[in-house]
């Protein structure tokens, strides 16, 4: 081999790529002398060729730079015999004329080693079979306080995988870009505050609860038939139950701005040079549509309104994508039939409560017979058996805003604490932090 454009050293151990098709490219023991055989130029063109197009199908078709095992040494190698045969030599011109294709092919901090993927993988497929348990099942499907605690809880996984994830990839906090740290600390305030209003709303309708259940001793004709009095009394309770459900919390119209900021932040960032960072802001936005739908269809739920609902867009390279697309459809589709249909009352358990109450508010009305004890037995129990499983549901739902308000504040503290530990380099990052969250 001549000096200077001997390209391969001669003990080179065999390297084999093998591509989707079990195509194997024997590559070793190469040795080219430039000078006067041309035909190297040939058999490096064509591997170079062949190698390109076979990126460009599997990139085509996966949406990803293939991650074949030996892909990224093939890469390297020819990086080096790129170097050399890029520069003039002896009169001749540049082999490569129009650039590195590896460069174009390879963005730098683009490629994923096998356990990076496999991560990612893991945490996407992981998603996607979470969003298909939400999924309303049939046509006409119910939206009740079951669904939401499930969703509640599927979300409260999904946060509890990232902090997982982050473990996982051994990528501590010290060594995020300081705009990953500001979007989560900022996004992880608007969380607190929607869970804030959703706990106020769940304890007004509890306190409204009390309400019913005045009515329903004062109805118990299980002893004696309730007096007029005991009618006028229930009557009153049952008129103060109506109108403070009429009435919504403003903390839930606050719900939707917070929303709406969220989800005008939502965008994958480009990350260039960490490829753990890849994978975590992959990661992050997925949690992040997901929590925004899931409370975005809470906040729905409770302002008896289908305005809080965000139609998100997700690209199909996601593998949660398409779950996530079809339980969009197959949510927002259902809340907006009910809006047209029913009304305020979206949840079916605050329907039969609601319908129940109306009818024993027309029973005790001035003006009208006294009802019959069986028919009015038959409505206080059902009223009885209504109140109790919506005071159940909700007492639940609680848990689980308060457990999901938990994971939310117990990130945002590590990742502060993590700065506070990583020494005088994060404790500046910190400072800068610190300023731009405003305590609400």
């Amino acid at each position: 081999m001549s000096e200077g454009w001997g390209l391969l050293p001669e003990d080179l151990p065999l390297i084999y790529i093998i591509d989707d098709l079990g195509i194997a490219t024997n590559i070793s023991n190469l040795a080219f002398d430039c000078h006067g055989d041309n035909i190297c130029f040939v058999i490096i063109h064509f591997l170079l060729y062949y190698f390109v197009v076979s990126c460009d199908i599997i990139a085509f078709y996966s949406g990803d730079i293939p991650n074949f095992p030996c892909a990224y040494k093939f890469m390297l190698l020819f990086e080096q015999l790129y170097v050399k045969m890029s520069r003039p030599h002896d009169g001749h011109p540049p082999f490569f004329p129009f650039g590195n294709p590896f460069r174009m092919i390879f963005p730098k901090g683009s490629y994923l080693s096998p356990k990076l993927l496999a991560l990612l993988d893991s945490f996407e497929e992981t998603l996607a079979e979470r969003l298909k348990k939400l999924k309303l099942k049939g046509q006409g499907g119910t939206l009740n306080l079951s669904w939401i605690i499930l969703a509640m809880q599927l979300l409260s996984e999904t946060h509890m995988d990232i902090k997982a994830l982050i473990t996982e990839l051994q990528f501590p906090v010290a060594d995020w870009d300081e705009k990953w740290m500001d979007v989560y600390l900022d996004d992880s305030v608007k969380l607190l505050d929607i869970c804030i209003a959703f706990s106020s709303e769940l304890s007004q309708l509890n306190q409204r609860q009390l309400l019913l259940q005045c009515v329903l001793l004062v109805l118990d004709v299980s002893t004696s038939f309730p007096s007029s009095e005991q009618f006028i009394r229930a009557r009153s309770s049952l008129d103060d139950w109506m109108q403070q459900m009429s009435s919504r919390s403003p903390k839930l119209d606050n719900c939707s701005t917070i929303l709406h900021e969220l989800s005008g932040s939502l965008q994958l960032p480009k990350i260039k040079n960490s490829a753990k960072g890849s994978v975590l802001m992959r990661a992050l936005y997925g949690v992040k549509i997901e929590t925004i739908f899931v409370c975005s269809v809470l906040t729905a739920a409770f302002s008896g309104s289908a305005k809080p609902l965000m139609d998100l867009h997700v690209s199909e390279k996601f593998l949660w994508a398409e779950a996530f697309n079809e339980l969009q459809n197959n949510v927002y589709g259902e809340i907006r039939s009910l809006v047209s249909k029913e009304g305020n009352t979206l949840l079916k358990d605050l329907q039969a409560v609601e319908a129940s109450v109306k009818q024993l508010y027309q029973m005790t009305c001035d003006g009208t017979d006294p009802p019959e004890s069986d028919m009015l037995s038959n409505l206080v129990l059902d009223l009885g058996k209504y109140v109790q499983n919506l005071s159940q549901g909700l007492d639940l739902l609680s848990k689980e805003v308060e457990g999901f308000f938990q994971i939310v504040l117990t990130g945002r503290d590590a990742l502060l604490c993590n700065l506070r530990v990583g020494g005088s380099k994060s404790d500046t990052r910190q400072e800068n932090i610190a300023e731009k969250q405003v305590v609400r």
